[in-house]
């Protein structure tokens, strides 16, 4: 099971190159297990592309891959020639990015303090029979704070306060400015509710096998480390400036 080898390599290595492969490589073999195709030449975005792993990883099959993200954190060795755009997701248009046959948001929507925008704009960003691929880390998961789980069920505000005081071990994402606390139930029903997109498969992200778990709600919250979901778009999809209501956060 992956879970078991991404914590076996945290508490080897920490989150280096080599455990972010491991998501981007179990992910990738998932979503062709469920039929999506990553040929030469498949237009691909990676959204919120951090260093880049999991567009690295597509590119390497031949995909022509966009990466996008706040700031170019691309490694050294895909910065060279690689395609970046520069977008901020709470407060640029994502739909302006283009159109994609396959777009990837991996572990970014926890981090939006705008999740609807980016949700409300999957349409535009998807060609007409685009894959979406989205999963994010969701709060009340073991790792739902991050770098100071598992203090996070104290709350987003004493959790971190006691972490500080006890563990005094440096953290980099902080709630409510770069870490929201962001729950399964609200953003599914924000999806089902989207014109444009049909929601097609919906699993905890390290553990797919177990799929009966995000059908229980409240129970979900819980055992899904990471909850994964793949959409996509419907031939009447929304026009773009559709309106992005909020899908809440609890």
């Amino acid at each position: 099971m992956l879970l078991l080898r991404l914590i076996r390599h945290h508490l080897r290595h920490g989150t280096d190159a080599a455990f972010y492969r491991l998501q981007a490589r179990d992910a990738i073999a998932w979503l062709e297990r469920t039929g999506v195709e990553f040929r030469p030449g498949t237009t691909v975005l990676d959204l919120g592309c951090g260093t880049g792993v999991f567009g690295g990883e597509l590119r390497a099959r031949g995909c022509h891959v966009t990466f996008a993200d706040a700031q170019n954190w691309l490694s050294p060795e895909l910065a060279a020639n690689a395609v970046f755009r520069a977008v901020d997701l709470d407060r640029d248009d994502p739909g302006a990015l283009g159109r994609y046959e396959v777009v990837i948001c991996s572990n970014v929507l926890e981090h939006l303090a705008r999740p609807g925008r980016l949700l409300a704009a999957i349409p535009e960003l998807l060609t007409p029979r685009g894959v979406f691929y989205l999963s994010w880390t969701n709060w009340l998961s073991p790792w739902g704070g991050h770098d100071f789980s598992p203090f996070h069920y104290l709350g987003p505000r004493l959790g971190p306060w006691v972490w500080d005081r006890w563990v005094r071990r440096p953290r980099q994402l902080r709630p409510f400015v770069n870490l929201f606390p962001t729950h399964i139930g609200p953003v599914l029903r924000h999806l089902r509710r989207l014109p444009g997109v049909q929601v097609r498969r919906v699993v905890p992200r390290y553990y797919p096998q177990l799929a009966w778990i995000m059908r229980v709600p409240g129970l979900r919250e819980f055992l899904a480390w990471n909850c994964a979901v793949v959409l996509t778009r419907r031939p009447d999809a929304a026009p773009k400036g559709a309106a992005a209501a909020s899908p809440g956060r609890a």
